[in-house]
């Protein structure tokens, strides 16, 4: 990561809302700009709250060198500043900011295209406990059923590119909000060809989709395919939904990534506008995971090709 993030550029986007005054005379101020974003980063990577990451870092060599800290000379963020921090982000909405950035990055280097687009959601559960100071439970999540297991929370929708597979649309909603409702806010306007399972079908007949030029692949209900006759209209039927299924599937990725990888398999804020935010940064960083082979073989072709490649005192490429 130290390597694939744009540290540059996203630091660009944060920094004209930065409170540089923030803490002053009381507190402990804000740290440098980037520094504070690598920690917020890795909260993110880790999955780990306030106080657990101020922690780690203490405890971690690893990811003091990171964040270029050395206890000797440079003090450790408390939690405290981190909050102010992910509050700044939250307030401006700056997670949909990061998250565009990103896939310009991408875009410039090729690897997000814009002829088909990959629609989905996931249910982020949520704590349904009222065992709680106002004895409630988070009024902006909501309770839906799945087959026959029901979840509390909220709903992450995606729209990835059909190509690689990175995420370049991101939208959430209460768990009970009809995956189709949100089709509109997935689709970046370009694309041509839309993949979608069968809770989409019919999107193409909704008011602010039906005029738009797209060939429309969702997938047919298991019930119709399986009620067909046996036969050659149902084996290319089941062959055709098998494609689709296919192409279909690179979706799952970027879930893999940020429930599995990250551990973001449980909501962890109270309100959808401070979770937007953060799963958009989370899918803006799961793209860069994504795609990191890519994104370190053009780093290290752009340094091998750079004047003085190579030579004593030349730029090199990192090993």
């Amino acid at each position: 990561m130290e390597r694939v993030v744009p540290w540059a550029e996203l630091v660009q986007v944060v920094r004209p809302f930065y409170y540089q005054e923030a803490g002053r005379g009381r507190g402990h101020p804000p740290g440098p700009l980037e520094r504070m974003l690598r920690l917020y980063f890795q909260q993110q990577w880790f999955a780990l709250a306030d106080e657990a990451l101020e922690d780690a870092v203490y405890d971690s060599q690893a990811f003091r060198g990171f964040l270029g800290i050395d206890l000797l000379r440079v003090s450790v963020p408390d939690a405290t500043t981190l909050v102010k921090f992910r509050r700044l982000l939250e307030a401006d909405d700056l997670g949909q900011r990061l998250l565009e950035r990103v896939n310009a990055l991408l875009r410039a280097r090729g690897r997000l295209l814009s002829q088909g687009t990959l629609v989905d959601a996931t249910i982020v559960a949520a704590p349904s406990s009222t065992k709680n100071a106002k004895r409630q439970r988070d009024p902006e999540m909501h309770q839906t059923r799945e087959g026959n297991q029901r979840y509390f929370g909220m709903k992450a929708h995606i729209g990835a590119d059909r190509a690689s597979g990175a995420v370049h649309s991101v939208h959430c909603t209460a768990a009970n909000v009809a995956d189709i409702s949100a089709t509109g806010h997935l689709l970046h306007g370009e694309e041509k060809q839309v993949f979608a399972d069968a809770g989409y079908l019919g999107a193409e007949k909704r008011s602010e989709l039906k005029d738009r030029q797209i060939h429309w692949y969702i997938a047919a209900k298991r019930s119709q395919v399986k009620a067909l006759p046996e036969g050659q209209i149902k084996d290319l039927t089941r062959a055709l939904e098998w494609r689709k299924a296919q192409v279909r599937s690179r979706v799952e990725h970027p879930f893999h990534i940020v429930k599995n990888l990250f551990g973001h398999k449980k909501v962890r804020y109270k309100g959808l506008k401070k979770d937007s935010v953060q799963w958009s940064v989370l899918f803006a960083l799961a793209n860069l995971y994504l795609l990191r082979k890519p994104l370190l073989a053009w780093s290290q072709a752009r340094c091998a090709h750079m004047p003085g490649a190579g030579r004593k005192g030349g730029v090199v490429s990192p090993k």
